[in-house]
Order: structure tokens, then sequence, then C-alpha cells
């Protein structure tokens, strides 16, 4: 349950969210390592599988699915793999109004004794000029050591990891004690028009739903300096809220001014706003995550962090490590502003000024909440305040331990010793849409990637080939390991 902290007491409580993967669990402990993992060879699927990944990451790399284009072709040839590999109820569905959108949902049979685990993954990509690249961005090229080209670590491979797993458990024979659904999806990284998982759970909910979903588009392990620092489970995300402020008035001529200036009144109320802080929040994922960094670091640094992983964070632990913008985002909801607009005329008062604020919100917090401290905080009856569009909020999944130690006995199969911790997501992903269905909902994904060098959504895209194959291999571990047949 979150806990909201301002100076020296509890000023309220957040409502738990509902319960995590089967009801009645535990929150998770910390797993820890007392090293991290070093460069041990990578474990690999079988021949076979390693093959048909390959096939399918080229094959998806190379259509232009982005926003403008569609889903169409991407959509297709998966559901011909996914049919090559023995699956015969493959559906391809897409909204009415945007049937270059489709989305692909496939399911392999269980024996019923749980809810289905359901796999997202989106096929869209952002849009990529082969004149910004110094490689085809729509051609899958490897390179010393890498794998290049868009999509190649949003989400390609990973739609890729999914495909080979399924197959190779089809092809095994294995009988998972649930369903194991995986819905490729569409419009993802717009969102905007046919988002496939919303539209899915809106119009297509008994296909999807399920006890617990798995998205591998969010977090994994993370590389630095070569060395395997951790491994993270997201199992909660901010979500966004923009707001519009706008001061307007009769104006006049520049030659009288006046004291009631549109321009002057924002401008007051956005001062305000720059100094103010959101309460601290904490949740049973940022608390985990403080601990865990405490043990990596030393001095000032580490006390802070364990000050505020406590059952009672010390404010001003909270405060120093608020300097840091990525720890400050952890802690608080965020409101900035990020566009400004006023007057019609250089010689005339202005009539109207307005201005554009972006918040981010921690699960459990709420537009109208926010809404209500934007009030408080501008302190002026003539800035109103607007919102752009309709706010989705998401609760937290909780880290619970059966939950985590899955995904523990999964990644310590192949990566003896790393360690695994609940994270929340600073950004937005699909797990807005399960999670506000009342499904309980985790990023976890076997990509190792550079912590220093992310390169999604940007030129030359790339992913390490070794790691490729590894989340290849740790995909269908987790998929027996969730489903009743661990033990690889």
């Amino acid at each position: 349950m979150p806990d909201v902290y301002r100076n020296s007491a509890v000023m309220k409580k957040i409502p738990a969210p509902r319960r995590g993967w089967r009801a009645g669990l535990l929150l998770a402990p910390l797993f820890l390592a007392s090293t991290a993992a070093g460069a041990e060879p990578p474990v690999l699927p079988p021949g076979d599988s390693r093959k048909l990944a390959r096939a399918v990451y080229q094959e998806q790399i190379g259509f232009e699915s982005t926003a403008a284009i569609g889903t169409e072709g991407a959509a297709a040839a998966l559901a011909g793999r996914l049919r090559a590999g023995g699956f015969d109820d493959v559906l391809v569905l897409a909204p009415a109004q945007y049937p270059k959108k489709p989305n692909v949902v496939v399911r392999l049979k269980g024996r019923g004794k749980g809810r289905p685990v359901l796999w997202i993954c989106h096929l869209d990509v952002v849009e990529a000029r082969a004149e910004d690249w110094t490689l085809p961005p729509f051609e899958l090229t490897e390179k010393d050591g890498y794998f290049y080209g868009r999509g190649a670590s949003d989400m390609k491979d990973n739609v890729a990891a999914v495909t080979a797993g399924l197959v190779r458990l089809k092809q095994e024979g294995y009988v998972p004690d649930r369903d194991i659904i995986a819905a490729f999806t569409a419009d993802e990284e717009t969102g905007s028009e046919a988002n496939g998982v919303a539209f899915l759970l809106r119009e297509h909910k008994a296909l999807v739903d399920a006890g617990l979903s798995i998205n591998p588009d969010v977090n994994g392990g993370a590389l630095q300096n070569g060395v395997r620092r951790d491994f993270s489970v997201e199992t909660s995300e901010k979500t966004y809220a923009t707001f519009t402020l706008e001061v307007t008035n009769k104006g006049g001529h520049s030659s009288q001014p006046r004291p009631d200036n549109a321009i002057y009144a924002l401008a007051a109320g956005l001062a305000r706003l720059a100094k103010y802080t959101f309460p601290v929040v904490l949740s049973a994922t940022t608390r985990e995550y403080f601990a865990h960094r405490a043990a990596l670091e030393t001095g000032e640094k580490k006390a802070d962090l364990l000050a505020v992983a406590a059952g009672k964070p010390d404010l001003a632990a909270a405060a120093r490590l608020s300097a840091d913008a990525g720890d400050n985002a952890l802690l608080h909801t965020t409101c900035v502003a990020t566009m400004l607009s006023g007057g019609h005329a250089e010689n005339a008062l202005p009539q109207r000024a307005g201005a554009t604020i972006q918040c981010r919100l921690l699960p459990g917090d709420t537009k109208d909440a926010v809404m209500k401290t934007l009030a408080g905080v501008l302190a002026d009856p003539d800035i109103k305040i607007g919102v752009i569009e309709p706010v989705l909020e998401a609760p937290e999944s909780p880290p619970t331990r059966e939950l985590m130690a899955s995904v523990a006995k999964a990644a310590h199969s192949m990566w003896p010793g790393v360690p695994v911790l609940p994270v929340m997501a600073q950004g937005a992903s699909d797990c807005v849409f399960t999670r506000n269905a009342g499904i309980p909902s985790y990023g976890i994904s076997g990509v190792w990637a550079d912590v220093n060098d992310d390169r999604s959504h940007g030129r030359d895209e790339r992913e390490l080939v070794s790691s490729f194959y590894e989340n290849v291999e740790f995909t269908y571990r987790l998929m027996k390991e969730l489903t009743g047949g661990g033990g690889y």
C-alpha cells in the first residue's frame, strides 16, 4: 500500500490496489546476491528455436510497421509463422475503422488449473528515416556483435522470442497447467487511434482475459561496464495527465498598462508551481527498489536510501535523493510546464495567456487529486485549469512472493546470483490497460542492455546478438515456470 508523507506527518493513505497474482500472497522479499554475475557464457536455446527466432526477428524488422503504415503485413507474416508452428486457432483482429492496424492472438491450451497467463507484445514501431541512420532501419543487420534495425530492441526482439517460445512448447507437446495467451498488438507507440491492447480488452475481452499479464516491452537486465548489474521486474508505472492553464481578460492598449495583466498572472502562478514539490509517496515496489539500491552504495547515499526505504521514510533523506531527477521522479508525482503562449500583438495588452503542464502520476494518485493540488498551488481563481485528454490511472501490481520467486528461478537458471528486484517505470506502457482491466501486470524481459546506451526510438537502434538469443531461452523458461512446468 503506498504511503504519502509531507513534512513530518502522514498526510493520508492511498487505498490498497487489487491483490496480485493469486490472492493472499505476501509481498516478495528482495532477491539479492553478494555480487553481480560476470561475463559467463550465454545460455542459448536449441538450434531450431534459434533459427526460428532469428527468422521472425528479421522478417518483422523488414516491415515498416509505423503508425502511418500500420501492422497489416507484420501481423499476416506472424500469423503464418504461428500456423506453421502448429497453432490452428490464430486470430487476426482489427478495429473496423482501422483495418490496417490488426492484432494477432494465439493460445496454447492448458489443463485449466488456473486463469491464463497473457503475454503482450506490440508489432508497431516509431518512424525511422533512412537518411538519419548509418544502416538501413527496416532491414536486420548483424554487425560487431549487435543486431541493428528499427524495432531491434523495441520490441520486435520480444515478438520473436515469444513466438519462438510458444512454437517450441507446442512442438515439445508441453501442456501447461493454465492456458498461455499471446497478443501481438498494434498502435502502442501512439495509442491515440487503435491501441491494440485497449481494443482487445474492449471488444474481445474473452480472448485475452487472464489472471496474470507479462509485458516484455519494459525492464529486464541492466549491464553496467559489461557486468550484469541487476534484473528488474516492472510492477507499476507512472501515468500522465496533461493540463492546460489559461488566464483571460479584456486587454487594452499597451500604452496604458494595468495590474490585471494575463501574462503576469499566469507567470506568477507558474513561479509558485516551480517551487512546489508533491508529497513523498512510497509503495511496496519503490521501498524494495531503494533498499536494493542501498546495498550497492556507500556513505551518505547508502544511508539516505535506507532511510527512505524504512517504514516511515526520512524526509530529509528523501529531499537529498530528490536532487537527482531520476530519484525525484520515483519519490513524487511531478508537474512541469512544457509549453507557453500569450498575447496577440506587440502593442496590445494580452487578452489571453496559456501554459501546458504535464504531470506524471504515481500509482494511486488521481487526475482529480492532482488538479485540486494545482489549483491550490497556483492560488489564483483567474487561472482556469483544463485537461487535454482522458487520463488513465493504473494501480500497482504488487511484487508478490510467488511471482518474484518464479521470475528469480527462471533468471537464476541462466544468470546465477543476479539480483532480481521490482521497479516502477517512469514512462508508460500497455500495462496500464491490462492493470485497469483488473489483470495484475508485470514488465519482464530477458534482454540485457547497457544502462548508458538506450537507443530505443533513436538512431541505429540495436541489441546485443548474445542477449537476443538469451532472451529467447529465458522467455521459454519463464513460460514454463509460470505454468507449472519448471525444471528445465
